[in-house]
């Protein structure tokens, strides 16, 4: 037999069967960690929304809340009037169900006239993962009482109520 260099079929196959392996080990690791990025993202797109819902109220006072999420965003150059506020990115503006959402996640604002009234005095924001459990496993909520709130995700759409974000438990702050 001759003296090759270079390495065997059998060194071969214990180097692949180690990667493969480690590769095993490492991808639901990823999958974790890019699921936890997307709510933490979203939290903060909520945060984002909800600062954004009370600047509208203050600057359209006849109006109240805005009535819908696309109402605080923009197309730049942006002129802000009632319905086209600037307050937000028109990227996150428009990251509502039917959309490609942003950070794995569908986001709503629903502005709220109690009573049937003119005014709309409250506001829900929700977000929900655009594939529960792939993209995200919690929704996340808010109301105008400021209290961020969340529930293991079913898979609906975001919150547009305040009885269905009111019955999720509060994130300590």
């Amino acid at each position: 037999m001759q003296n090759g260099k270079g390495f065997s079929l059998i060194e071969l196959l214990i180097v692949i069967a180690i990667i493969l392996v480690i590769a095993a080990i490492a991808i639901p690791n990823l999958l974790k960690s890019r699921m936890a990025a997307n709510e933490s993202s979203a939290v903060s797109s909520v945060r984002q929304i909800k600062t954004a819902e009370v600047a509208y109220y203050s600057a359209y006072p006849s109006v109240g809340y805005a009535v819908a999420l696309t109402n605080l965003g923009g197309i730049e150059p942006c002129a802000p009037t009632s319905a086209a506020a600037c307050l937000l990115d028109n990227f996150l503006a428009n990251a509502a169900p039917g959309s490609t959402g942003k950070s794995g996640y569908f986001f709503a604002a629903t502005g709220v006239a109690p009573g049937g009234g003119v005014l709309n005095s409250e506001f829900v924001v929700g977000g929900s993962p655009v594939a529960s459990q792939q993209t995200g496993s919690r929704d996340f909520c808010s109301t105008s009482d400021g209290v961020l709130r969340f529930q293991s995700s079913a898979g609906a759409p975001p919150a547009t109520t305040v009885a269905v974000c009111t019955a999720f438990p509060s994130v300590l702050q």
